[in-house]
């Protein structure tokens, strides 16, 4: 299973608020919102997310095993 948990730090980190992302970045509420439900989104998303962040994907996602 991918997590998101990391995004939320690396934003806070990085000082970008989730209505800067919104608003400036022009990344979707809707895509926000699956963020956090830790449910699917594209890679092309998480690409936009690094390249904004200036960081890398293990700064963003995790892989927890499912048991």
């Amino acid at each position: 299973m991918i997590v998101y948990d990391k995004l939320w730090e690396t934003l806070r980190k990085k000082k970008i608020t989730q209505y800067r992302l919104i608003n400036e970045f022009h990344i979707s509420a809707g895509q926000l919102s699956r963020l956090r439900a830790n449910a699917n989104v594209s890679t092309h998303t998480l690409d936009t997310l690094c390249n904004i962040l200036d960081c890398r994907i293990e700064d963003i996602i995790t892989h927890v095993k499912e048991s």
